[in-house]
């Protein structure tokens, strides 16, 4: 049976106020935050679709920010203490803690996913749903993420991310990989696609 959560389904005033949270964070480190809204729930619902219910072991979600993707994670009937959420906010992890007393919210770096996971999982994970502004980044970064999240990873887990350009963005000269991408997701502003790698 799916869980259910308080921001599954919140009230216009509460999303308001993500929404504002949101670009406050935006707008003190804008390279980290990439965004300047939270997700929508199209996207959201698409990122966590993507997940392999059945596929036993931790779920990483990097970069939850105000929590919608987690709620669409939970919503799908993962149970919370499978999912490991790492947010580099404070303000956004006491949000996170508040919505969502069960799942694991670890504040950290997600981009040395390895050393911020050690003391928390043990175990090879069954999927990584990112939502982090990958492209502010340089590709030297994004690689060894992806490199680092495979070497992770159960055989055949995906790396989930959703990006709002059309070409991936990891090199495939850089790690070797095989993508899948959703159609384009036109109720998100602006318009996404969901990116699923898996080790190649």
């Amino acid at each position: 049976m799916p869980h259910t959560s308080s921001a599954i389904k919140r009230p216009a005033r509460a999303i308001i106020q993500d929404q504002i949270q949101f670009l406050k964070s935006w707008a003190s480190n804008p390279l980290r935050t990439g965004a300047i809204a939270p997700s929508g729930r199209a996207l959201a619902a698409a990122l966590a679709a993507a997940v392999d219910v059945e596929m036993e072991g931790p779920i990483v979600e990097l970069g939850p920010g105000t929590g919608v993707v987690t709620a669409a994670l939970l919503a799908r009937g993962i149970a919370p203490e499978r999912i490991y959420a790492i947010e580099y906010n404070p303000e956004f992890c006491a949000m996170l803690r508040k919505r969502f007393p069960l799942v694991n919210i670890i504040q950290g770096d997600a981009y040395d996913i390895e050393n911020t996971l050690a003391p928390h999982i043990q175990q090879p994970l069954a999927a990584v749903i990112s939502s982090l502004p990958l492209f502010t980044q340089a590709v030297p970064l994004r690689v060894g993420l992806l490199k680092t999240a495979f070497a992770m990873m159960q055989k055949g887990a995906p790396f989930i991310q959703f990006s709002y350009a059309a070409v991936p963005a990891f090199p495939a000269s850089e790690v070797n990989y095989v993508a899948s991408t959703s159609p384009w997701i036109l109720r998100n502003l602006p318009p996404a696609r969901v990116w699923s790698y898996r080790a190649g």
